[in-house]
């Protein structure tokens, strides 16, 4: 493992970035500033590496990171209706730093906090971050640690996990953009994707939040059970996606339990690289968001990022879970242990 000086944050704190390589020189970067994915480097069919998730040059890009760029997401990803959560009977009241929503458990995320370093091994490396009772208005005290393992067949494992003293919400999610012809190689409406999901959760317009619905993909343009362009029909006359201005929407993952409870349900190619990407989870829902609001934000390496330059697939519990009796609830018990992984798969033809 190789370690440097990533900057000095606006509280003094000195931030480092930590590169795990495996046996085919092929890396991995993090900081420990939030937890976050700097880089992921994998060989093209020309063997040239290509770092394929966008990103900044140093942690003054990710203490204002309005795209959440590599971000560890907590202690709740995704939107919370009118910032309101109830828990066992009691109702708390979030930040509301989207409009009436709580978006990424608000302005003091925990992909804006130092995170300590726990451990690391030549393949692996943990972060951890004590999350006090009533942190972003949730209640329970926590630990929470965050593992990135970086294999030598390319595959990179998030592995997330925490305990609380009372019962509580927790929907932790990275947030990386990815884009398999190299993060500053433009659009990525021509990436080829696969999702193993037969049904989505249709949004409101008004906010962006789930109606509660579990709606087939059939004769709609969330349809990705056979391969097809990211682009082919973002730009559809549906009202789905003139709300979100493209893809912004929760995926059902397939029968996501089967399969020893993780499943893989994402393949993702770049015919112009030849790199692809297949995911895998244990969790029921992902988050597929096609970067309809990126704009004009200067990444790694002088890059210009802009619309739809990079995609996300979010794993999560089905977003707003806690107001929606028919989501499964990630109400995790007190003194109970919070586990959940998912992996990203290299590969190149």
């Amino acid at each position: 493992m190789e370690k440097k000086v990533f900057g000095v944050s606006k509280n003094k704190e000195t931030a480092y970035l930590y590169r795990l390589t495996n046996k085919k020189g092929n890396y991995i970067e993090v900081t420990d500033f939030g937890a976050c994915l700097v880089s992921v480097v994998v060989s093209d069919r020309n063997n040239r590496a290509v770092d394929v998730v966008l990103g900044y040059d140093d942690i003054s890009g990710y203490e204002d990171n309005p795209c959440y760029f590599g971000a560890t997401i907590g202690r709740n990803g995704n939107r919370l209706e009118n910032g309101q959560i109830s828990i066992l009977g009691k109702s708390y009241q979030l930040e509301q730093n989207e409009g009436s929503n709580n978006l990424h458990s608000g302005l003091n995320g925990y992909h804006k906090r130092m995170w300590e370093l726990v451990s690391f091994e030549d393949d692996k490396i943990t972060f951890a971050l004590y999350s006090p009772n009533m942190d972003q208005g949730f209640p329970g005290e926590m630990k929470i640690k965050v593992t990135y393992e970086w294999d030598d067949e390319d595959t990179l494992t998030i592995h997330y996990e925490g305990e609380s003293q009372e019962a509580t919400w927790i929907n932790m999610t990275n947030h990386s953009y990815f884009n398999l012809g190299g993060h500053n190689s433009g659009s990525i409406l021509n990436h080829n994707l696969q999702l193993q999901c037969d049904a989505y959760t249709p949004i409101k317009a008004e906010n962006m939040i789930p109606t509660g619905e579990i709606k087939s993909v059939d004769g709609t343009a969330f349809d990705f059970r056979e391969e097809r362009k990211i682009g082919q029909r973002i730009d559809n006359e549906e009202e789905q996606l003139i709300i979100a201005g493209g893809y912004d929407h929760n995926m059902v993952i397939s029968d996501y339990q089967k399969a020893g409870g993780f499943k893989e349900f994402a393949r993702c190619f770049c015919s112009d690289s030849g790199i692809g990407m297949t995911v895998s989870t244990d969790l029921p829902g992902v988050q597929f968001y096609a970067g309809n609001f990126i704009t004009e934000i200067l990444g790694k390496d002088k890059a210009k990022y802009n619309k739809r330059h990079g995609f996300c697939l979010e794993t999560q519990y089905f977003p707003n879970a806690v107001n929606i009796e028919n989501f499964e609830s990630p109400l995790v018990d007190k003194e109970k242990k919070y586990y959940t992984k998912t992996s990203y798969s290299f590969f190149r033809e």
